[in-house]
């Protein structure tokens, strides 16, 4: 028989300290003074009494705001994806891919988005369709960082220009912001934040003001960050992490 801790599928109840302890807020008593101190929502409404009971898999938890993920099974992870993998699970042509680097994974793991083959960098993979849908669609604006190493010098009116708008063959594309991250006599070394995910998009926008690129590789999307994570690791997201992804798609 389930415990009540291990949801059946007939919808058994836990409790809502539970709940909130077994998504990393702390041991069950932190997660009581949470509840005692007015800090959680659950389905909109504040929950200032011990003793409540919901569904981890349908209850829409907040705590401090932030969205408490808290259906069983879900799985996102951050993947700095190498130069010359390709961002698909597998692939006809034999091409090294994302999906071998979660090969015999029991989560039926996907990329959210991609990166073309000689882009390095960040990544989202999960088994949340939502959560995918939602970073992935252009409403929800989740902003994209890149850094682009490009040769010679880059002049700022070349960055102003990026922020104003370029015409690319496919229509206008502008970033939210621009700045140089290193100048060197021999390259330049110029981040990008956009909320653009077309095919190439920054890569198209740098040779629009005359300055293709060389290096690309993506460093943030949303509130996640690649920080000192290297190439064809992956790293599960947990914690205020992934609560904070969850709050940035509005769920």
């Amino acid at each position: 028989m389930p415990s009540d801790s291990e949801p059946s599928e007939q919808g058994d109840l836990v409790r809502l300290q539970k709940v909130l302890a077994a998504a990393g807020l702390g041991s069950r008593r932190a997660c009581e003074a949470l509840i005692d101190q007015g800090r959680v929502e659950v389905d909109g409404q504040r929950v200032r009494e011990q003793g409540m009971r919901v569904d981890p898999r349908t209850a829409v938890i907040r705590v401090d705001g932030e969205r408490v993920p808290t259906a069983p099974g879900v799985a996102v992870f951050a993947f700095n994806k190498p130069r010359g993998v390709v961002s698909t699970m597998s692939d006809e042509q034999g091409r090294p891919c994302v999906g071998d680097y979660v090969e015999g994974r029991r989560d039926r793991l996907f990329h959210v988005g991609r990166l073309d083959a000689d882009t390095e960098g960040l990544l989202i993979l999960t088994n949340d369709g939502e959560l995918a849908n939602r970073l992935g669609h252009p409403s929800f604006e989740v902003d994209k960082t890149y850094v682009a190493t490009v040769r010679g010098q880059v002049p700022g009116s070349a960055l102003r220009d990026l922020q104003r708008g370029v015409e690319l063959d496919d229509g206008p594309a502008r970033c939210d912001s621009a700045r140089f991250v290193q100048k060197l006599p021999d390259r330049t070394m110029v981040e990008l934040v956009l909320h653009e995910g077309r095919n190439r998009i920054v890569r198209r926008m740098m040779e629009a003001v005359g300055h293709p690129v060389q290096d690309l590789v993506r460093t943030r999307i949303g509130p996640l960050h690649l920080g000192q994570q290297r190439p064809g690791i992956l790293r599960e997201i947990t914690g205020p992490e992934l609560r904070s992804l969850y709050t940035a798609v509005g769920l």
